[in-house]
């Protein structure tokens, strides 16, 4: 495909992408960046390369929301394997250790996973992109050097156990952003007296985003060789319906587009909403109903800055 005039007008969305196992989340993102021809493309939270599922990926104004989808709660189905542990904390590393898993009982694991329920902190593996010192740690690891690394806080609203089949486990979870399920497997196999790794993710819903509805890459591809790939993309606003709306005045449009601020007065009030909180975020829609911007209110400069606006790819 081209890129024409009705392909620079296109201002961005998502396509939810449902990752091959053994693909990077760059790999995913730098394949349709080709597909798409989009100058601006990223990916809303990576995924190991072992990991299948859910891989949201931004395009063009999108890139600039991609908090909405990372900060959001996921998902995932773990599989993990007990009586060994390896380097990464996960099938694709080195084993490191072996220990005997016999002894271990059903009550113990669902005693375990109860454990994991709530708020605590997660001291992330080694091999991860967290920075250190201006490197990755998964490069510091691959040089067989580990460091001192602040634990993080994390949260598990849900963790099931849906499948026992020693060594084998299978758990549903649902956790919050910076989750490690790699570290989860590791530690499980601790508590349990034994080790463990993880042996299979799928993540199957990050935000808004679900398993049931993510298409593969090689739809993509067949959409761009045969029709418009755009019709896949998820507009920018299905991730902010948890913001109000205001349709703005056409006058104060161009405002936006430039980042001009606008008065109190100039902004309506979303339906069914009163005051306004100091900090409180709106989406501003065009008299067509074309998403412009996200605006903050702040009120003691009087009115609403702009503090996200949509641009062209």
């Amino acid at each position: 495909m081209t890129e024409s005039s009705e392909t620079r007008s296109f201002v961005g969305g998502y396509l939810n992408i449902d990752k091959p196992r053994d693909w990077t989340s760059t790999d995913v993102v730098r394949k349709l960046k080709g597909v798409t021809r989009s100058r601006k493309i990223g990916h809303g939270g990576t995924l190991d390369p072992i990991a299948t599922g859910v891989l949201p990926v931004c395009l063009g104004s999108a890139t600039r929301f991609a908090d909405t989808v990372l900060l959001g709660t996921k998902s995932y189905r773990v599989t993990m394997t007990l009586g060994a542990s390896t380097d990464t904390f996960d099938s694709s590393g080195e084993i490191t250790a072996e220990a005997d898993w016999s002894s271990v009982t059903q009550e113990q694991i669902e005693g375990v996973i109860e454990g994991f329920l709530g708020k605590f902190e997660q001291l992330p593996p080694m091999y991860s992109a967290i920075h250190h010192n201006g490197k990755r740690l998964y490069e510091l690891a691959r040089q067989g050097i580990e460091v001192e690394r602040p634990t993080r806080p994390v949260e598990v609203m849900r963790l099931e156990l849906t499948m026992t089949r020693l060594p084998e486990l299978v758990l549903d979870l649902e956790c919050s952003h910076g989750f490690y399920a790699r570290t989860l497997a590791h530690d499980i196999g601790e508590k349990l007296g034994t080790l463990g790794h993880l042996t299979g993710l799928v993540r199957t819903h990050a935000g808004i985003f679900k398993i049931e509805d993510a298409i593969t890459i090689e739809q993509v591809v067949e959409a761009a060789e045969s029709g418009d790939w755009r019709e896949l993309v998820v507009p920018i606003d299905v991730t902010l319906q948890h913001l109000g709306a205001v349709k703005l005045n056409p006058m104060f449009v161009e405002m936006i587009k430039h980042g001009r601020p606008l008065a109190i007065g100039d902004v309506g009030t979303a339906e069914g909403k009163g005051m306004y909180a100091p900090g409180e975020r709106l989406r501003a829609y065009s008299p067509e109903g074309d998403l412009l911007a996200i605006l903050i209110f702040e009120p003691e400069r009087l009115g609403w800055r702009p503090e996200k606006v949509l641009a062209d790819l």
